[in-house]
């Protein structure tokens, strides 16, 4: 006959309970999001939002551009090219217009589709189908008046993004209205260029110099670094669609600004993007946040984020 053994229990009479209405709760309703009725401002919208997570995040950030606004202290964007090829540049310099951003910051890419926008109204070409027959980058207005920008600039010991806008501006392109460096240029806002070399369709021709390149391009990097000197104690830095160059280029300017004393401390770092990647968590929200202040993320398409944050920021200055 075989025998079976019992294992003990353990006495759940005995656990420690408590009432529920003691017990602290991250989700309360006064959080929660509201119907706005049809035909409701966007006010009503923005303001029936959400309190929680991304929905507060949000609310974090716009406060904090305003208020950053309303002390007159930075509020630089890096901004991956990508912002322009949906059709966002419109936004952003009704933002400079306002002097709500007050420094840019883009990778080479950024210049093309600016330029090319301002020239023709329209830009990016399918790279698949062009790459089948060596065709693609090889557009020769792109590549010969930016290279002859860079070159012309680098005469006159001016910054890349500078140069650009310049040639856009007094050139008169027809659909200079759309280019951010010349908006730039026009309002006297610092905007700066980080390239790495081959990485621009505008590398691949004969006209480019690496010399001038990288000149402007150096330029750019101390003009970028003296923005960053200023986030201090109530600036905002704004990550928008740069997975790799900008992060990088952003904590060297930061290590630079302390290491010659500015207190780079206490900002709002935010970085908007489809999907959250290595570097813009660890190089704008985590790292340059560690001595105080406070990082936001914002994951989603730009076409959708952008003009609500844009909305957003017009509302809470009117």
């Amino acid at each position: 006959m075989l025998r079976t053994t019992t294992t003990p229990t353990l006495d759940l009479k005995r656990l420690r309970r408590y009432s529920l209405t003691e017990r602290p709760s991250k989700v309360e309703k006064g959080a929660f999001a509201k119907p706005a009725a049809a035909g409701a401002s966007f006010r009503v919208f923005y303001e029936n939002l959400p309190r929680i997570l991304a929905g507060q995040n949000l609310h974090r950030l716009v406060d904090a551009i305003v208020k950053a606004h309303r002390n007159r202290k930075p509020i630089l964007a890096l901004l991956g090219a990508h912002v322009l090829k949906v059709g966002l540049s419109p936004l952003i310099v009704d933002l400079m217009n306002k002097r709500v951003i007050t420094a840019i910051a883009m990778t080479g890419s950024g210049i093309i589709h600016d330029f090319e926008l301002a020239y023709q109204g329209q830009t990016s070409e399918e790279v698949a189908e062009a790459l089948a027959d060596g065709s693609f980058g090889m557009a020769r207005e792109t590549a010969d008046s930016l290279n002859g920008a860079i070159q012309e600039g680098a005469g006159r010991q001016a910054g890349l993004g500078e140069s650009v806008g310049r040639l856009i501006e007094t050139k008169k392109l027809a659909f200079r209205t759309l280019s951010v460096f010349a908006a730039a240029y026009r309002l006297k806002v610092p905007a700066t260029v980080h390239v790495a070399i081959g990485t621009d369709i505008i590398h691949q021709h004969p006209s480019c110099d690496g010399a001038a390149l990288g000149q402007t391009s150096l330029a750019d990097f101390r003009r970028l670094t003296q923005v960053v000197s200023g986030l201090g104690n109530g600036g905002v830095v704004l990550n928008v669609g740069s997975a790799v160059i900008l992060p990088e280029v952003f904590l060297k300017a930061v290590s630079v600004s302390r290491n010659l004393g500015f207190p780079v401390k206490d900002f709002t770092a935010a970085n908007l993007d489809m999907i959250a990647h290595y570097r813009p968590h660890q190089n704008v929200l985590s790292r340059p946040t560690a001595l105080g202040g406070q990082a936001i993320s914002l994951t989603g398409h730009h076409e959708i984020m952008i003009p609500l944050l844009h909305a957003a920021v017009m509302e809470k200055l009117r």
